[in-house]
């Protein structure tokens, strides 16, 4: 595991070849499994029925996706990406977080294998390329934990490239977002909404999430943040909370469509394999 010249990344890209080489699996909310070159990646792993005040409104991933776990990729500190028991049934994986955010999960995770990257920063582990992007989020932890960067990850091997944008509002850099030793960007996990009626500051809805597509135009992205978590009562009380758990993704899907987005999006169920095809 070694810090990589910031200098050493190309930022080329090339036409879609109708092959994506990266496999993905939809945990939830947040919560991805990225495969390159035969690591497995998790992401903001959240795999608990109940998470503050947040109930898991569908049923739990199946176990085989965050077995075996390579490396763990922190986001940000807020409770829904950085869940502390959650990350101690993966003690084999290197865990890379924000800079700032490694004091708070040595010592209240108790996780010893923590990587600190900063915006702009690139670290080889297990084979990998993972660089720590800007993200237009807060990252405190409430609510009066520490405060830590938010950033986003493009991960690359020699197979593929893969941006996980944690969660982030659109800003304009993304349309030159640093690859690092590849010449395309495969695949785009972008949030569309979050686990509730409404969104704050620092996120995206479907609308927005087209604005970064079209910014960052990889050959696939997949909508993240979506349907999983909701308040504890609220799914019940609320009318329409229904189509809030499951239109964003949707809508999405058909904003990228109408604006002739030659992205392939991808909508996938939370606990499933995304099926990519050419």
């Amino acid at each position: 595991m070694r810090l990589v010249d910031r200098q050493s990344r190309s930022a080329g890209r090339i036409p879609y070849s109708g092959h994506v080489t990266p496999s993905v699996s939809f945990l939830g909310h947040a919560t991805t499994l990225i495969e390159i070159d035969g690591v497995r990646v998790l992401t903001d792993p959240v795999l608990r029925p109940r998470v503050t005040f947040l109930h898991r409104v569908v049923p739990p991933a199946p176990e085989d996706m965050s077995n075996a776990i390579d490396v763990v990729l922190i986001s940000h500190l807020h409770h829904d990406h950085c869940d502390l028991p959650t990350l101690s049934k993966l003690p084999d994986a290197v865990v890379v977080v924000p800079y700032g955010a490694g004091g708070y999960l040595r010592t209240r995770g108790g996780l010893s294998n923590v990587v600190e990257l900063a915006e702009g920063e690139t670290v080889e582990v297990r084979g990998l390329l993972v660089t720590a992007v800007h993200a237009d989020h807060d990252g405190l932890r409430p609510p009066f934990g520490p405060r830590a960067q938010a950033v986003g990850y493009v991960i690359t091997g020699s197979s593929g490239t893969a941006y996980f944008a944690g969660d982030t509002d659109v800003y304009p850099e993304m349309a030159t977002l640093t690859i690092p030793e590849s010449t395309s960007l495969d695949i785009a996990l972008l949030p569309v909404w979050g686990w509730g009626p409404n969104l704050g500051p620092g996120h995206m809805n479907p609308a927005r999430a087209v604005d970064a597509l079209e910014l960052l135009q990889p050959l696939v992205a997949v909508p993240i943040h979506w349907g999983t978590y909701f308040p504890y009562g609220m799914k019940a009380a609320l009318r329409g909370a229904n189509q809030l758990l499951v239109r964003p993704p949707e809508q999405f899907a058909e904003l990228a469509a109408e604006r002739g987005v030659a992205t392939s999006v991808v909508v996938t169920e939370p606990g499933h394999r995304v099926q990519v095809s050419p």
